[in-house]
């Protein structure tokens, strides 16, 4: 796999110009005709760099992790440092679009560089990224060229701050614009909501719980074929309840099922249901339930 360090190096890779500044970029093309992706295909590569990018798909395959990108229509591209990207020879893009890629570094000592790490997009699987309305993707387009404007003709001390300030306020942009993504996906989340609980029903149903231990919520999302960030957004949206949450309750479900078998004691069912330690159980349960595993057993069991 090949790492770039620096953002010249890792654009001198993608055949773009060189920076005019060490650790910021900005690309902007609204020419007509195509513009392939460099060389004939591409091994995985990571870099130190973010990009956020506004690219429309013509043909071919893009992969990011292990997952293939949803290029259907524009979408908003957001790649967070030292993340695994890999194309092939066919993958062919309009010329018109951006791409703003600038080196962590360039957030050092700023607000932005805490900031930046609280949005999820940056962390989603490209096939999760932003599809905009057209007159949300005018207001994007209308920020980048001011950034462009700025990046172009101004390198003086207030260049970088308004950069990072245009730059922010992009972000808030598509942060809202995400919101409303959520939002209107409800059939998806609906949807995904079923793979869930599809997925750990079966999983308790088939001994694995027994045999393997609880599920991870990144083993759950890689399953359904999401990333784990946007499973629980999307979860926690739909139901305000977040992933961890959701299992938890399967669990504790499973749990009073158990609890009513006679001849069980409760660090026998802590252990069938993949707990470990069993008083971390006996707590989960109380937290969730509000009364102990051994009460629950008293108040409930059958009578004979």
């Amino acid at each position: 796999m090949q790492h770039f360090k620096t953002l010249s190096s890792y654009l001198n890779y993608l055949e773009l110009p060189r920076p005019e500044h060490p650790m910021f970029n900005v690309f902007n093309s609204k020419g007509d005709g195509y513009l392939p992706c460099p060389r004939e295909s591409s091994p995985p590569i990571t870099n130190d760099c973010y990009s956020i990018s506004l690219k429309k798909y013509v043909k071919g395959n893009l992969n990011y992790g292990r997952t293939k990108y949803d290029f259907t229509n524009g979408a908003l591209i957001f790649i967070a440092p030292r993340q695994v990207l890999q194309w092939d020879s066919s993958v062919v893009f309009e010329q018109k679009g951006f791409s703003i890629n600038f080196h962590e570094d360039f957030l050092k000592g700023t607000e932005l560089a805490h900031q930046i790490k609280k949005y999820g997009f940056f962390s989603y699987t490209i096939n999760e990224s932003l599809h905009l309305s057209p007159k949300e993707e005018k207001q994007i387009e209308s920020i980048v060229e001011n950034i462009e404007i700025e990046y172009q003709n101004n390198q003086d001390e207030y260049s970088k701050e308004i950069i990072l300030a245009q730059l922010d306020t992009l972000l808030k942009y598509a942060n809202r614009f995400y919101e409303r993504q959520f939002l209107n996906r409800k059939e998806l989340s609906n949807n995904l909501l079923e793979q869930f609980n599809q997925y750990l029903s079966e999983y308790f149903e088939s001994g694995q719980l027994q045999e393997k231990g609880i599920p991870s919520i990144e083993q759950i999302a890689a399953k359904i074929s999401v990333s784990q960030r946007y499973l629980s957004d999307t979860l926690k949206k739909k139901t305000g309840k977040t992933t961890t949450e959701h299992l938890q309750l399967h669990l504790i479900d499973e749990a009073k099922n158990i609890l009513l078998q006679p001849n069980k004691s409760v660090s026998e069912v802590a252990y069938e249901l993949g707990f470990e330690y069993p008083p971390y159980f006996s707590r989960l349960f109380k937290k969730k339930e509000g009364i102990s595993p051994t009460e629950y057993r008293e108040k409930y069991k059958p009578i004979v």
